[in-house]
């Protein structure tokens, strides 16, 4: 299935030394012609980190998709009935959104950005990025592994000596996964050995 054309909502949480790996992977699905909603979450938004300023993540992802990012709850919730998506990706997801989200707990941008997806029964694709897969999270990850519209971005362990409990998505999939998920599969295999 080609992208052009889809309304795809991208939405970034705080794993901030992903976005990096990120940004590439929205270029290419802008350069096969999707239309790219960004999403922030309120740390994201907030959060100055060694990997760059809140305010730079901001621009550069205003830059790529040309549009203004939505940042407030009110912003994202349109999303479902009024201007519905075709597919939201959350690349990077943390530990802490995965768990929101797999509780059905709505308390940032892209989490409505999600549930009002999810509500419209089209796919959400997730890029997990969290110290805490094969931990206490590991209950919310297959939670929403088994779950309907849910995708992952094949994912692996990233540092298993002295990240055990860890798991990285690999990037590099977002766009395959994408057109699968549009599609209503999982792009496989979904559990990788981490390149980094």
């Amino acid at each position: 299935m080609e992208l052009k054309g889809k309304r795809i909502g991208f939405g970034l949480t705080g794993s901030h030394h992903m976005h990096a790996k990120v940004f590439p992977q929205i270029e290419k699905l802008m350069d096969s012609g999707a239309e790219i909603i960004p999403i922030i979450s309120n740390t994201v938004k907030n959060t100055n980190t060694k990997f760059g300023d809140a305010q730079e993540h901001i621009e550069k992802l205003e830059t790529i998709t040309g549009k203004k990012v939505i940042s407030t709850i009110p912003e994202a919730e349109p999303l479902g009935p009024k201007e519905p998506l075709d597919c939201m990706v959350i690349a990077p997801l943390t530990g802490n959104s995965l768990s929101k989200l797999a509780n059905a707990l709505t308390d940032s941008p892209v989490l409505m950005a999600a549930k009002s997806t999810i509500r419209n029964q089209q796919p959400v694709v997730l890029g997990i990025s969290t110290n805490d897969a094969l931990g206490l999270n590991g209950v919310n990850l297959m939670r929403l592994m088994a779950a309907k519209f849910i995708y992952f971005i094949p994912y692996g362990q990233d540092n298993p000596h002295n990240k055990p409990n860890s798991m990285v998505a690999d990037m590099n999939y977002l766009p395959e996964t994408v057109k699968f998920a549009l599609k209503g599969k999982q792009f496989q295999p979904v559990i990788i050995t981490h390149k980094g």
